[in-house]
């Protein structure tokens, strides 16, 4: 009574605090399963399609040899085998290095821009939307007191002029 906005009542209760074992169950059971935790796809380790051009690059892509110009069959055979084979363990013996390591630094990177996006860009952003705001309400008060006169003025003593065009011949 006498407020202006008053906070929604849930039949639930709180967010936080629920009133039936229900719903607090299944908020416990909510966080549990938690983002960090989730089950990972271990089939398809690019859903978002972010690496199709690198993982696409076969032994066709890199060597081949033109018409005419043709190595022995098992010379060809080894030389693909050979190239699969490394590419693919070399991959992984380097994933099995760096990779923890590189997550590790990848992860800070986006923790850190995440941190400045939050708590500096969009605070600066939307504080020198808020000063502007100001400043072009003044600017515009200037404009509508000092300007709208002098046009309005010019605008009459040139729309006594009349022009009219005679054609001699």
């Amino acid at each position: 009574q006498g407020f202006l906005y008053t906070a929604p009542v849930r039949e639930q209760g709180n967010i936080y605090k629920p009133n039936n074992k229900m719903m607090a169950d299944e908020l416990s059971e909510k966080a549990m399963h938690d983002v960090h935790t989730k089950e990972i796809d271990l089939v398809n380790r690019d859903p978002k399609h972010l690496n199709d051009d690198v993982v696409k690059i076969d032994f066709e892509d890199v060597i081949a040899e033109p018409e005419g110009t043709h190595s022995f069959d098992g010379i060809w055979k080894a030389s693909f085998t050979t190239f699969t084979v490394t590419k693919y363990w070399f991959y992984r013996l380097l994933s099995a290095i760096f990779g923890i390591p590189m997550a590790l630094i990848w992860g800070i990177y986006f923790a850190i821009l995440s941190f400045l996006h939050i708590w500096a860009v969009v605070p600066c952003i939307r504080s020198y939307l808020i000063e502007i705001q100001c400043i072009s309400r003044v600017y515009s008060i200037c404009i509508h007191t000092f300007c709208d006169p002098l046009f309005e003025a010019i605008g009459k003593v040139f729309s006594s002029i009349r022009a009219t065009v005679r054609k001699e011949i």
